[in-house]
């Protein structure tokens, strides 16, 4: 064997046992120290295990990831108010998340109306929020209008869907 095939083979030794090395990172993988990953307390290896309750995946699915409009309202109801209580909790108690507050709209109306009733639904969240300790440099605002329905529709139930506003989640505090 020549000495360029002898070493072009123990290059590929070399290359395929770096692949393989399962303790690559240290004791827990890549946060190290047996500990949840990733910086502010935020466990990246559950950020989709609903059971989790510091994932995105709980606040999404256990304490409610959207509030629910009125037609033409931006005004809170009680049940927002619940969800929204819940989320500003989770948001105190989990403190390396921030937030996008998206607001939507039905499909009635012209695009300028919905993109301004979309961003007062997420100001009203936002200022929810604020109000109930979040800091307001973790939040922030966007409006879609009627430009990303859940369902495209021509019905009340329908339409009652899409006259929403989200709370997305995204490690790191201060977006």
């Amino acid at each position: 064997m020549t000495l360029a095939a002898k070493s072009l083979l123990l290059i590929a030794t070399l290359a395929l046992a770096a692949c393989n090395n399962p303790d690559r990172y240290g004791a827990g993988g890549p946060g190290g120290a047996g500990g949840p990953g990733g910086a502010g307390g935020i466990d990246t290896t559950g950020l989709g295990d609903p059971n989790n309750p510091t994932s995105i995946a709980y606040f999404n699915q256990r304490v409610g990831d959207r509030v629910l409009f009125a037609v033409d309202q931006s005004t809170l109801t009680p049940e927002g108010r619940a969800v929204l209580t819940a989320q500003a909790q989770w948001l105190m108690t989990n403190a390396g998340y921030a937030a996008i507050i998206e607001g939507h709209a039905d499909e009635q109306g012209t695009r300028e109306y919905n993109l301004a009733l979309g961003a007062r639904r997420a100001a009203a969240v936002q200022n929810f929020l604020i109000s109930q300790g979040v800091p307001a440099n973790r939040l922030r605002t966007i409006s879609y209008g009627k430009e990303r329905p859940i369902e495209v529709c021509s019905t009340e139930e329908c339409y009652s869907k899409n006259r929403r506003a989200v709370t997305v989640l995204s490690a790191g505090a201060g977006v």
